[in-house]
């Protein structure tokens, strides 16, 4: 079965020969795509470097940053359009480890949708500030009372979709970005009575490259949750 792995990018040239080359060494046979906002950095040039190398990684480049929700629903669409028997998303910050991808996929097998969690088993997470920490896990705290998710960690941005999932959600009706878009896909494969698992996973926190979290971002999702409290009630999701 065929396996694409989308990563979005802006400014990562640090990180992603690193991520991309790890990925490869677990399986050759994988798919690669990097959807680029043209990264100031030249994430997008180093990348075609190793397109030189490795036959089965792909760019798609945008003309600017228009946030990681247009990005992944960017990648999803073209996955689908390639027939693309399962899709993972990840970070290209290295916060995810590559060697979950195989355990992740192969969930697949029994379940829709495997979400990569770092609050199934406690608290999986390397090098965040207490602040930081506090402020993902009551997010999702307040993700599950408010909208019923029964999640977790419905922000993560490590998963594993099975291709009929994504092709049964209106992407085109996902506005979200950041952590609310996470939440809202979650939510969206939920709804729509796809099986999920949270697959235990050590989240390490990027050490190279900034951070692209900010007030926008956590407004937007305190936003969003109660609209999917409100589709809920009159059931107006798709």
């Amino acid at each position: 079965m065929s396996t694409l792995i989308i990563s979005p990018t802006y400014n990562e040239k640090k990180n992603i020969t690193s991520l991309i080359e790890s990925v490869f060494s677990i399986n050759k046979n994988y798919h690669i795509l990097i959807v680029d906002d043209n990264s100031p950095d030249g994430t997008a040039n180093l990348v075609k470097e190793l397109q030189l190398k490795y036959k089965n990684l792909f760019l798609e480049e945008r003309p600017g940053k228009a946030g990681l929700g247009t990005a992944y629903k960017y990648g999803f669409n073209w996955a689908l359009s390639r027939d693309y028997d399962n899709i993972v998303q990840m970070d290209a910050d290295l916060s995810h480890d590559p060697k979950e991808i195989k355990v992740m996929v192969g969930l697949l097998n029994n379940y829709d949708l495997v979400i990569g969690s770092r609050y199934i088993d406690g608290v999986s997470v390397v090098h965040w500030p207490i602040k930081r920490l506090l402020l993902s896990y009551g997010a999702n705290v307040y993700a599950r009372l408010v909208t019923g998710l029964p999640l977790k960690d419905s922000t993560g941005g490590f998963k594993a979709w099975k291709r009929e999932v994504l092709s049964s959600i209106d992407l085109h009706g996902v506005k979200s970005q950041g952590y609310s878009f996470q939440i809202e896909m979650n939510w969206r494969a939920w709804q729509k009575n796809f099986s999920i698992i949270e697959h235990p996973i050590i989240f390490a926190d990027r050490t190279i490259g900034e951070s692209k979290m900010s007030k926008k971002i956590m407004f937007e999702a305190i936003i969003v949750i109660w609209r999917m409290r409100i589709w809920k009630i009159f059931g107006w999701h798709k």
